[in-house]
C-alpha cells in the first residue's frame, strides 16, 4: 500500500512517534483512529494533540475496533504479544512498525543505526558529519537528545529526494518490518540487554540482525568486527560489508593505526581524524566515531567535513555528559547507562578516582562483569534504586567492599560529595533502567543535574 488517501489505519500507542503517524497519515488523506490502554488522565496530552489533528484517539482500552481497517500500525515498545496484532494478521490486516512506513514514504536515502550501545551518539555525529559536508540532513527515528526528537516517518515525510535521513533504529522498531531497506545500515554491537523482554540474547541478536534483511549489494552494512555477534554476520549479509575495529586493523572499513583513524574503500584508505580530534571520553567511542566515519565515506563525504564534524563534536545529553566542577571534582552524568555492557564501558572511560553511582531497575541482567569492573576502577559505589542490591552482590562477590546506600538522587549525590577528593569524578553509572524512580532516563539524569546544580549554587566551581 502506498497510496493512503481514504485508507483507515489503526495507531496502537499515543506517545511521540504514534502522534507522528497519526499526524502524518492525516495529512496524506488516510482516516486515522488512536489506540492507547493508558488512563484517559496519564494521556491528557496525547489526547489533547489527536484533537487538534481531529483524528479519534482511544484511551484506557486494548480492545482495539478492526473493523474496516486497512493498516495497524504498532508505535516502538507496544508489545508484540497483545490479541490485536494476531486477530488483524487473522484478519489479513497489515501490520507494519513506523520506520517501515517511513521507508515506503520517503524520497531520501537513509542510513540507519542500531545497536545495543552507542545508537545516539553514533546517530547524532554521522548527521553532524551529513551537515557540515553541505547536506540536507534529517536527524530521526529513536534518537531523543535535547531538541532532537523527530520520529522517523516526520523525516521521511518531509525530506526531499537530495536529503539524507540519518536514523536512531530500535530493536522494537524492526520487530515489524516488511521492506525497509537502508542505503547503509549498522549494527553497532550487541550485548546482554532487555532480558526481560527477550527469551535469549541470541533472539535479541536476531533482531537487531533485522536491519540488514532487505539490503541488496548496491547497499552498505557497517557492523563491528570485534563483537562476537556483530562479526559473525559478515558472511551472510547481501549488502557491501564494512567493518570497523579498534585494535585491529581491516581490510575493507574503519580501523586505528597509532594516533590515526582510518577508513578503507576500494583498497584506498583514508584518514578521517586523529585520536586528539575526539572530545569525547572512552574507547567505546573510538568504535562510534569509526562506525560514523565509514557510512560518510561510503556515502562520498569529503573526509575534511568528518574531521569539522568529530572536532566540534561534544558528549550527547545524559551520556558522558560533564555537568560541573565543584571544589576540584568533576561531576558527570551518564543516566543513559541502561545495562551492563555501557556500565563497563563508562567505568573504564574514566582514568580519574571514581565514585559511582548506581542502581535502578533490573532487565534481567548479570552483574558479574561490572563488579570486577568496579573492583578495579571504582573508588566508592552509592547505590540507589529497587534493585541495588544486585549490583552490591555483584560487587562484593568480585571483593569490593566501598559500599553505601542512599534513597534518593539527592541523598546519593550528596553522599558522593561527601566521599570525593579534588581530583576524583564522580558519575552517575545506573547500569539498570529508571523506572522504579523517574520517569525515563532523561528524567533520572535531570534529577542528577539538578542535585549537582544545587551542590554548586552552594560551593565554589573551580
Amino acid at each position: 500500500m502506498r497510496d493512503y488517501n481514504g485508507k483507515s489505519i489503526a495507531v496502537i500507542g499515543m506517545a511521540r512517534t504514534g502522534l507522528a503517524v497519526a499526524e502524518v497519515m492525516a495529512e496524506l488523506g488516510a482516516r486515522v483512529t488512536l489506540w492507547d490502554k493508558k488512563s484517559p488522565d496519564d494521556l491528557a496530552e496525547a489526547l489533547e494533540a489527536a484533537k487538534k489533528l481531529e483524528v479519534e484517539a482511544y484511551a484506557g482500552t486494548d480492545a482495539v475496533d478492526l473493523d474496516g481497517v486497512d493498516l495497524v500500525v504498532p508505535s516502538p515498545g507496544v508489545p508484540a504479544s497483545l490479541p490485536v496484532f494476531a486477530e488483524a494478521e487473522r484478519r489479513g490486516i497489515a501490520v507494519i512498525s513506523e520506520i517501515e512506513l517511513a521507508y515506503r514514504l520517503s524520497k531520501a536515502p537513509i542510513i540507519a543505526i542500531t545497536g545495543t550501545n552507542g545508537k545516539t551518539t553514533t546517530t547524532i555525529l554521522t548527521g553532524r558529519i551529513m551537515q557540515a559536508d553541505g547536506r540536507d540532513t534529517h536527524i530521526a527515528g529513536n534518537v531523543a537528545a535535547g531538541d532532537i526528537r523527530c520520529p522517523l516517518v516526520m523525516a521521511a515525510h518531509q525530506a526531499r529526494e537530495d536529503s539524507v535521513i540519518v536514523a536512531e533504529i530500535s530493536t522494537f522498531q524492526l520487530e515489524w518490518i516488511r521492506s525497509f531497506r537502508p542505503k547503509i545500515a549498522m549494527l553497532l554491537n550487541v550485548t546482554s540487554d532487555h532480558m526481560d523482554r527477550h527469551s535469549s540474547v541470541e533472539e535479541y541478536a536476531n533482531l537487531k540482525a533485522r536491519i540488514f534483511e532487505n539490503q541488496t549489494p548496491d547497499d552498505f552494512a557497517v557492523i563491528n568486527a570485534e563483537n562476537r555477534f556483530t562479526s559473525s554476520l559478515a558472511p551472510k549479509l547481501r549488502g557491501r560489508v564494512l567493518e570497523f575495529a579498534r585494535r585491529s586493523e581491516i581490510e575493507e572499513g574503519g580501523f586505528v593505526r597509532g594516533d590515526e583513524l582510518i577508513v578503507k574503500l576500494n583498497g584506498a584508505e583514508t584518514v578521517v581524524c586523529r585520536r586528539s580530534d575526539i572530545l569525547l571520553r572512552g574507547e567505546h567511542n573510538i568504535e562510534n566515531v569509526l562506525a560514523a566515519s565509514c557510512a560518510a565515506i561510503a556515502f562520498g563525504v569529503n573526509p575534511e567535513s568528518i574531521v569539522k564534524a568529530v572536532r566540534g563534536f561534544k558528549p550527547v545529553e545524559h551520556r558522558l555528559e560533564p555537568v560541573a566542577v565543584i571544589d576540584g571534582v568533576e561531576y558527570i552524568n551518564n543516566s543513559m547507562c541502561t545495562n551492563v555492557d555501557a556500565a563497563v564501558r563508562s567505568v573504564e572511560a574514566i582514568d580519574e578516582p571514581q565514585i559511582m553511582i548506581a542502581g535502578g531497575k533490573d532487565k534481567g541482567s548479570d552483574y558479574a562483569e561490572l563488579g570486577k569492573a568496579i573492583r578495579l576502577k571504582v573508588k566508592h559505589l552509592v547505590l540507589i534504586g529497587a534493585d541495588a542490591k544486585l549490583i552490591r552482590d555483584a560487587a562484593e562477590q568480585a571483593g569490593f567492599t566501598a559500599i553505601s546506600e542512599a534513597g534518593s538522587m539527592r541523598e546519593a549525590v550528596d553522599a558522593a560529595h561527601g566521599l570525593a577528593a579534588p581530583g576524583d569524578v564522580v558519575v552517575l553509572t545506573p547500569a539498570c533502567a529508571s523506572f522504579d524512580m523517574f520517569k525515563s532516563f532523561e528524567h533520572r539524569g535531570q534529577v542528577f543535574k539538578d542535585a549537582v546544580r544545587e551542590l554548586e549554587r552552594k560551593g565554589s566551581v573551580v
